[in-house]
């Protein structure tokens, strides 16, 4: 891409130089990329991260506006100069689903090769749990992200099972961590940053790659952000985490999965943020309204009572906890099975 400063191009200098250091036996070459035009040449695989930017935003829709220009110079130099076949990773920290979905506005021709990474969500999920359990992430399968993997998501743990577990086979059927604990800790690692720190981030990245060419282990569920087609109730037309299995070179939605049903608050508030998002960016709407309950909305208006059965203090318990940014669902599971058995100007060439 076109440097715009000296201090910028000598920074991408000293990457290349890293990378080198590293002498990884599948890499070729690795080069800087300066001309706008040139950008994205032949491409197999392309990974889009947080870009940087000189431009000072003040408002929320200021800087859901500012993701346009870049994503549709993006989709058209991907468009006109990669591969035929290229495979489009996008993560990051910030607004990663709508970055997906206007690459996929912008570059048509590939849109159905265009995903979000949703593997850093998961992996700290799984990462919660090892702890709480005193095992390894590596034994937690089949952790579901749904939603926003930036913003709004619902960690899933209805199909959860946890291997090499020194414990009964089957734990009980009410078992669960405490929802306000998972919650409050998997918000934190998010709020402080190391939600996609480097060796998650590229740890995700690679997995998901891998996945994707040689296929996902057999009866596995993996995480993948991709546009709705309307499955699970999911709207249309928007990027959303959902269970997927990868094989033959692309994915399949596990829309024959049973019992994970989710309630229309939380797919409500997850949707809503994301169409808004959508819709501000692209100039459709002014100004971004963030999603209220029933239940946050009865207890700004004091005119409204608000009734005491289990359902109401259910929800009223999912909107405590539900009201942070970016916000996190945690699902109790039913039973949880347990057995005892600055990238971007980079070109790479492997």
């Amino acid at each position: 891409m076109k440097l715009h400063t000296e201090q910028a191009e000598e920074y991408l200098k000293s990457l290349v130089v890293e990378t080198q250091d590293l002498a990884s036996p599948v890499l070729r070459s690795a080069s800087i990329c300066t001309k706008v035009e040139e950008a994205f040449s032949q491409a197999h695989v392309i990974v889009v991260l947080d870009e940087s930017t000189d431009k000072e935003v003040f408002t929320l829709e200021d800087c859901l506006r500012s993701r346009v220009p870049l994503c549709r110079l993006y989709g058209y130099l991907i468009e006109k100069n990669a591969h035929e076949s290229v495979r489009v990773i996008v993560g990051g920290k910030t607004f990663v689903n709508l970055k997906t979905v206007l690459l996929m506005r912008y570059a048509p021709r590939i849109a159905h090769n265009i995903i979000a990474v949703a593997l850093g969500v998961e992996g700290e999920a799984k990462a919660i749990l090892a702890r709480k359990l005193k095992t390894a992430p590596s034994y937690i399968k089949d952790v579901i992200i749904w939603g926003s993997i930036s913003g709004n998501n619902y960690v899933d743990l209805r199909k959860t099972r946890v291997y090499r577990y020194e414990s009964a086979i089957w734990g009980p059927l009410h078992y669960s961590l405490g929802k306000r604990e998972f919650v409050a800790t998997l918000k934190n690692l998010t709020a402080t940053g190391r939600q996609f720190g480097g060796i998650l981030a590229a740890h995700s990245i690679a997995t998901t790659l891998k996945y994707w060419y040689h296929g996902s282990p057999p009866g596995e569920i993996v995480s993948l952000g991709i546009l709705s087609e309307g499955q699970f109730g999911i709207p249309k037309g928007i990027d959303f985490s959902m269970p997927v299995k990868f094989e033959n070179g692309t994915w399949v939605v596990l829309t024959d999965l049973k019992d994970i049903e989710i309630s229309e608050q939380i797919m409500a508030r997850m949707t809503s943020d994301l169409i808004q998002e959508k819709l501000v960016a692209l100039g459709d709407k002014i100004h971004f309204q963030p999603y209220q309950s029933e239940t946050e909305l009865r207890k700004k208006d004091n005119s409204l009572p608000i009734t005491d059965d289990s359902q109401e203090e259910q929800s009223s318990d999912a909107a405590d906890f539900l009201n942070r940014i970016p916000q996190t669902t945690f699902e109790k599971p039913q039973s949880l099975e347990i057995t005892s058995n600055k990238f971007r100007g980079l070109r790479f060439s492997c």
